[in-house]
């Protein structure tokens, strides 16, 4: 661990998450992650792929856990879905949390779920009332259920919808303060979406509600074009981070302080080793913000 962070890891953190660099698990990296006594932060897994009862994939999370702290991230409740919430999912979800107790629980603002059809995607949602009032019960219900508060994600969006009647962060500030759920800031989706909406990223970060923020997720993207021509990005996860979100991340930190930052990779998923670089470079990061940070309090 980098000297720098010795003094801050447990800044802004949710239970025993550090303020350190973590990485998402994948089973293929679980043997060289026990071998080498890996010095990450923490780990991050998805929550629906342990929610069955027991078998290898609990074994390893169970070794894992024994030796770091976890962070639980949902990607299929479907929070802003214009249905009710799947009572089944969420008691699992539940019970996975008693489980591990994780130091950090998260969710996306999205939904993937219609009537009885499952969509393999996290979708947007229109920014109005109306789909405030119901994405503020869902998570009234969630965070009752499980018993804890979670976090939840700002999207890559790709579409903006007409109909909308406030913006993003508008959006996001009235869900944490009707809710009191926090905040998880995605760094990699504000430059996705910043660039496929013409907008600047670094307007967008200026104005993010920090104060709520438990946790932050870094991840690569993948270049395209539109129909028109036009640069549109796409929130691939397959890839190391981009240059560009690396600047936008370190600019975050020296300006808000530590957060438990999660690297993302979950497609063409690379070796231990390139994905362990990826969260010692978010800690090197973190530990010159700090170093920054203490120079001019002093």
């Amino acid at each position: 661990m980098p000297a720098e962070l010795k003094s801050q890891e447990r800044a802004r953190t949710g239970a025993d998450i550090p303020a350190r660099a973590g990485a998402g698990l994948k089973a293929d990296h679980v043997a060289a992650i026990l071998e080498t006594r890996a010095d990450i932060g923490f780990f991050e897994v998805h929550a629906e792929n342990y929610m069955g009862a027991g078998g290898p994939p609990h074994r390893q999370l169970e070794a894992i856990r024994e030796r770091y702290p976890l962070s639980l991230h949902g990607v299929g409740l479907s929070i802003g879905g214009e249905g009710a919430l799947d009572r089944e999912h969420l008691g699992r979800l539940a019970e996975l949390n008693r489980r591990y107790e994780p130091g950090l629980f998260s969710e996306h603002l999205a939904w993937s779920t219609h009537d009885t059809v499952y969509y393999n995607d996290l979708l947007p949602v229109p920014y109005d009332r109306a789909t405030l009032d119901r994405v503020c019960d869902h998570i009234d219900q969630v965070q009752e259920t499980v018993g804890r508060r979670m976090l939840l994600e700002n999207p890559s969006t790709y579409i903006a919808f007409a109909h909308s009647t406030m913006n993003e962060l508008e959006f996001l500030t009235e869900i944490t303060r009707r809710t009191g759920c926090g905040l998880l800031l995605d760094v990699n989706n504000v430059f996705v979406s910043s660039t496929n909406h013409a907008r600047s990223p670094e307007a967008y970060l200026d104005d993010f509600p920090m104060e709520a923020v438990g946790e932050i997720h870094l991840g690569g993207h993948a270049p395209d074009l539109d129909d028109e021509g036009r640069p549109l990005l796409i929130d691939a996860h397959d890839r190391a981070v981009d240059a560009a979100v690396w600047r936008l991340y370190e600019c975050v930190i020296r300006r808000h302080g530590a957060v438990p930052t999660l690297i993302e990779w979950d497609n063409d998923v690379p070796c231990w080793d390139v994905l362990f670089a990826q969260a010692e470079e978010a800690d090197r990061i973190l530990a010159r913000a700090s170093s920054a940070r203490l120079r001019q309090a002093g």
